[in-house]
């Protein structure tokens, strides 16, 4: 490619804007002082991206928005690109034709695995900062409240952490911030206790208890959403 064809960081963002609405100049360095993208210096010393760049980074972002990997995962994937094969294929349970079922409202059936079970994530904070989108003063905020945590016994953040995360930055756009979210959080405690109340008879003879508990608890999560939307619409 020309060089004249090649962009500078300002003309690549626009590109990206559009599928990717979060997406920042910062955020374009993060992944570049990464090593995950390696845009040519022109002699003035600015970067100048190459379409193959701008593909590079919709791959990085889409892996990161779609599949929430770590930048290591997606690192290694890279690589194996760079090298001339294929990157491990990942499947997108929303990109798949649902089928006609008598359960519109996708309740599981008790003890019925997931169909799509999702993959373990394993983030450092930075890098939870970085696909959660959020500030660092806002991460803060949501560790002093308890309500994103390491997991136990690591340095490293989860699905449920990341998921606090983005549901916090999305909320913020609707005038809710940490305060509100703390008021979610107390009401999910006491259904945590009255599931874990309900169900400890069941507990004592199950030969799987975690799994009645996933169970049970994706019930009241489905009941929860449905009655908000009743009271919402109503």
């Amino acid at each position: 490619m020309p060089a004249a064809a090649k962009r500078s960081i300002g003309q690549v963002l626009p590109l990206l804007k559009s599928e990717f609405p979060d997406i920042s100049i910062s955020k374009i360095r993060f992944l570049e002082s990464e090593g995950l993208v390696a845009p040519e210096r022109a002699p003035s010393g600015y970067r100048r991206y190459s379409e193959a760049d701008v593909d590079r980074l919709r791959y990085i972002l889409r892996m990161q928005r779609d599949h929430y990997l770590p930048l290591k995962v997606i690192r290694e994937n890279l690589s194996l690109m760079d090298r001339g094969m294929e990157a491990p294929t990942i499947e997108t349970p929303a990109a798949q034709t649902p089928a006609v079922t008598s359960n519109p409202i996708g309740v599981p059936e008790a003890g019925t695995p997931a169909q799509h079970p999702r993959q373990p994530i394993k983030l450092t904070r930075r890098e939870l900062i970085q696909v959660s989108g959020i500030s660092e003063a806002t991460l803060i905020e949501l560790e002093r409240q308890q309500m994103v945590l390491p997991r136990r016994g690591s340095l490293y953040y989860g699905r449920e952490a990341l998921t606090v995360c983005v549901v916090a930055r999305k909320l913020q756009g609707y005038g809710m911030d940490t305060r509100h979210l703390r008021a979610i959080k107390q009401a999910a405690e006491r259904e945590a206790g009255l599931v874990e109340q309900a169900v400890r008879p069941q507990l004592v003879r199950s030969a799987n208890p975690a799994q009645t508990l996933r169970d049970v608890s994706q019930l009241v999560v489905h009941a929860h959403a449905a009655l908000m939307y009743t009271l919402l619409e109503g």
